[in-house]
């Protein structure tokens, strides 16, 4: 037990200091990006908007842009982090030595949750030069962006193990992670939308996690909240089991 613990801790503190050792790349770009979405779409747009959902436009949308950083971060820096290090040939003597592969697994989940939690601290006191913010339901918040930064975290570990070279990293987020996260309810609420619009959204996992968020800032929601939660569990046992068992089989690992 003392020995996986100290297995695990290791994984988490070299994770940890790859993406704070290299700050200038991986935590200030995010936030510059945040800014002018706060900039553009909050005050120029949302100044012509009004309100949405009862809210202040900006209001509105600083949780989806939270939740947006938090997600694109933490499966960027797995996706990236796994596959370098699949790249180099060092994953193979952490395969081979005593470590189970569960804690392979959840020491680069947990760097990938810790990126994505500090971007995502670091754009939520950005978002207070723009707006205020009253949490409505701390639980629903620290729950919702936890099991959030884990699913996709996860998923960029997945992503990792089947990539054969750099460019496939970039695949998923470019053509499924990028459309499915700005159709996700992050700049409007889907009641807007045409009815067939509605239940095509649902389809959309990305829009249970910023309602969920949402909630939780502004007790506002266009789905279930039970839902959601229901859907966050769902993708983290899914993600969780089929990570560890392509991990197992040495799926793209061994060769």
């Amino acid at each position: 037990m003392k020995h996986t613990s100290v297995a695990l801790l290791t994984v988490v503190r070299k994770e940890v200091t790859r993406f704070l050792r290299i700050w200038p790349q991986t935590l200030v770009p995010p936030a510059i990006t945040m800014v002018l979405y706060f900039i553009i779409f909050g005050n120029l747009i949302g100044s012509r908007i009004g309100e949405m959902g009862g809210f202040d436009y900006m209001q509105f949308i600083v949780p989806g842009l939270i939740m947006m950083s938090v997600i694109t971060n933490s499966y960027g820096n797995v996706a990236s982090s796994f596959f370098s290090n699949k790249f180099q040939r060092s994953v193979e003597e952490m395969l081979v030595s005593p470590m189970p592969d569960w804690v392979l697994l959840a020491g680069f989940v947990a760097g990938g949750v810790a990126r994505g939690l500090a971007v995502g601290f670091i754009v939520t006191l950005l978002s207070l030069f723009f707006t205020d913010l009253a949490v409505h339901h701390l639980f629903v918040v620290i729950s919702v962006i936890l099991l959030t930064a884990i699913v996709f975290s996860l998923g960029g570990f997945i992503n990792a193990i089947f990539a054969n070279k750099f460019d496939d990293v970039a695949i998923v987020p470019t053509f499924i992670l990028t459309p499915l996260t700005y159709l996700g309810g992050v700049f409007y609420s889907i009641s807007l939308l045409p009815e067939f619009w509605q239940g095509l959204s649902l389809f959309n996992p990305i829009l249970y996690m910023v309602n969920a968020f949402r909630y939780g800032i502004l007790g506002y929601s266009d789905i279930n909240i039970y839902i959601a939660f229901a859907m966050l569990a769902a993708f983290t046992l899914v993600f969780w089991s089929l990570a560890l068992w392509l991990l197992k089989r040495g799926k793209g690992l061994r060769h």
